[in-house]
């Protein structure tokens, strides 16, 4: 006759132990967590931004109708009851009702583009050149007037700073430029060295004629008198998040190989 063994069990110290270094343990990867992840906000939201205009194009050159994205306005919701989402809005009928936009009440159009936290804080129509972005940080240069005109809203129906981007049926539209922020609606982060604020700002670039579009942190004053002295463009074309600034040794790498 066998006799049965008693399985050893847990005593209530070990139980503890146990519990206090899983504890001990979440200190330190819940924090890293959270951290990495409100670190990705804002580059996530500008992908996001750029998937929804790659979307609204490919709509606009299939249906044959201008579309358009603005941000809401003062006493208006977005699909997400905000005053935060991009709207997409389309041309239905540009023979009996031209200029006349609906709202596109369709999924990929109404769901949450830009993540808790991040907001647009201004938009740009026109072709960014030096010479605007050297005016906006505050630098004296002399400006040409179409550089003038682009600098300004192009409609005056919309908020000052936030015109809406229309895209032709053909795909194309004006260059633009989304810049996007962590920073609360009350903190002026606007023409501002990036260096001198505690938030985070990140733009979306989109060149109108082919429709391609990058991320790219705004550049440092030293940076853009830079490529005025070579008469090198702002745009970058590829996407570029570094903090890093680019010298006259490294901008050429960097044009060639993206620095993240």
């Amino acid at each position: 006759m066998t006799q049965s063994r008693r399985q050893p069990g847990y005593t209530l110290l070990e139980i503890l132990l146990v519990a206090g270094l899983l504890a001990i343990l979440a200190g330190f990867v819940v924090p890293a967590t959270l951290g990495m992840f409100e670190r990705e906000q804002l580059p996530e939201s500008a992908r996001q931004l750029r998937t929804l205009i790659q979307l609204t194009r490919a709509n606009a050159m299939y249906e044959g109708r201008r579309y358009r994205i603005r941000f809401p306005e003062e006493d208006e919701l977005d699909g997400q009851g905000g005053q935060i989402q991009p709207i997409i809005e389309v041309e239905r009928d540009p023979l009996s009702m031209p200029d006349q936009f609906s709202l596109v009440r369709a999924s990929w159009a109404e769901d949450a583009t830009l993540q808790r936290g991040i907001r647009c804080a201004r938009v740009r129509l026109g072709k960014p050149t030096v010479d605007l972005l050297l005016r906006r940080s505050g630098a004296e240069v002399e400006v040409e007037q179409e550089e003038e005109k682009l600098d300004r809203a192009l409609d005056v129906d919309f908020e000052e700073g936030f015109p809406p981007l229309t895209i032709e049926p053909d795909g194309t539209c004006d260059w633009v430029t989304f810049l996007l922020t962590n920073a609360p609606v009350d903190e002026d982060i606007l023409d501002v060295d990036p260096r001198d604020t505690e938030f985070e700002m990140l733009e979306v670039i989109v060149d109108g004629l082919t429709g391609l579009a990058w991320l790219q942190r705004p550049l440092y004053v030293e940076e853009l008198e830079m490529m005025k002295e070579h008469n090198w463009p702002p745009v970058l074309r590829h996407d570029f998040l570094s903090p890093q600034a680019l010298t006259e040794e490294n901008v050429l790498e960097v044009r060639m190989s993206p620095i993240r």
